[in-house]
């Protein structure tokens, strides 16, 4: 099972950041926390022929990277369709004032603890169950084959 939320930060004035971090703490969710960002948009009070870049800092790699370049007149929106998995990452505006808005999903997977000694005896005892059914009917099978082959080869002669 998951929960989904809707993100969404803005970023405004040169230099301006945001984190998103995952919850590695978190007992319901203990790991399959992911982002998605879906698109980034400029503000129509965005000023015209300046370009506005976001960089994206992931934690996991250390990873420094633009994700958007937008410029009002020219580019007003991009749509990315990035995942961040397990990974919290910073959204920084490292050129322009934007404002630039951010948004996508936010998505954790509950995981579910299972007790494998259990399964793997179910799974065992199903499986010879299973072999057992399925012999007899092979043989039965076989049998049949069998004697429809000699029936034929005696009409023949």
């Amino acid at each position: 099972m998951s929960d989904e939320s809707f993100y969404g930060v803005t970023l405004s004035g040169e230099g301006s950041k945001v984190e998103w971090e995952v919850l590695s703490n978190d007992e319901d969710f203990p790991r399959g926390q992911k982002l998605i960002i879906r698109q980034i948009l400029l503000g129509a009070e965005a000023k015209e022929d300046e370009f506005n870049v976001v960089e994206v800092h992931t934690v996991k790699d250390n990873l420094k990277i633009p994700i958007a370049v937008l410029k009002a007149g020219e580019t007003r929106a991009v749509n990315p369709d990035i995942e961040f998995y397990e990974t919290s990452a910073t959204f920084k505006l490292i050129k322009g004032n934007g404002p630039v808005y951010i948004h996508g999903q936010n998505i954790k997977d509950e995981v579910e603890v299972v007790d494998m000694d259990d399964d793997e005896s179910d799974e065992e005892d199903d499986g010879e169950e299973e072999e057992d059914e399925a012999q007899p009917q092979k043989k039965k099978q076989k049998m049949e084959n069998n004697a429809d082959g000699k029936n034929a080869k005696n009409k023949k002669k």
